[in-house]
């Protein structure tokens, strides 16, 4: 048994629920392999939801989706490998660059070294327009968020908090805690996509002479 739970949620969506983790596979899937009948899906933290086709017969759109989640369930889904990372130059001065490392233990070097020897991968949007959750268990950099959120993060403020990374897309208030910046625009209205990243996207954040 794959482990894959499924709920409906309206007349014309899922909510899937995958085993633990087998999220980030799923999604992987998806994007390579879609599924006749729905028309999008929109991954969070724990769950997918997939938004349906009018005409789409629900019985058969959850058996492909159960056969996916078998495929990943079993390690017969592809490696994903085939995306090329999107390359993020960050200057790594961050106001809470040296109280992050001391949470960690390590230098600040160390924890630079480790941000970028990663390969991040977006498991979905939130927050705000743009706002990249991004994974790696590799990076071993989970740090707790800031007891006091800031009123104003600059935009292109680079962040960890809870395991993750990001990259805050415009001025905003948080609670994640800053250890560098870039110029990168993860947000513009003005591209066809506006957002730089989506969900299954991998970056790697390089090291910018500040």
């Amino acid at each position: 048994m794959n482990g894959l739970h499924i709920r409906p949620a309206g007349d014309r969506a899922l909510l899937l629920i995958p085993a633990p983790g087998t999220l980030a596979g799923l999604v992987d899937e998806l994007r390579r392999h879609p599924v006749e009948g729905v028309r999008d899906h929109v991954p969070a933290a724990e769950t997918v939801l997939v938004t349906l086709d009018p005409r789409a017969r629900v019985e058969v759109v959850e058996a492909r989706l159960r056969q996916l989640a078998e495929t990943v369930a079993t390690g017969g889904a592809e490696p994903a490998d085939d995306l090329e990372p999107v390359l993020v130059p960050v200057r790594y001065d961050g106001a809470d660059l040296a109280e992050t490392a001391g949470l960690l233990g390590v230098s600040e070097d160390e924890l630079i070294a480790r941000h970028t020897g990663a390969v991040w991968r977006c498991a979905f949007l939130g927050f705000a327009p743009g706002f990249g959750y991004l994974e790696s268990a590799e990076s071993g950099l989970s740090v707790p968020r800031r007891d006091r959120s800031r009123t104003a993060v600059p935009a292109g403020s680079v962040a960890l908090a809870g395991g993750y990374s990001a990259v805050y897309p415009r001025r905003t208030p948080g609670g994640w805690r800053l250890i560098g910046a870039t110029d990168v625009r993860m947000w513009d209205p003005r591209r066809p996509e506006p957002a730089l990243l989506r969900p299954g996207a991998r970056v790697r954040f390089v090291r910018e002479d500040a």
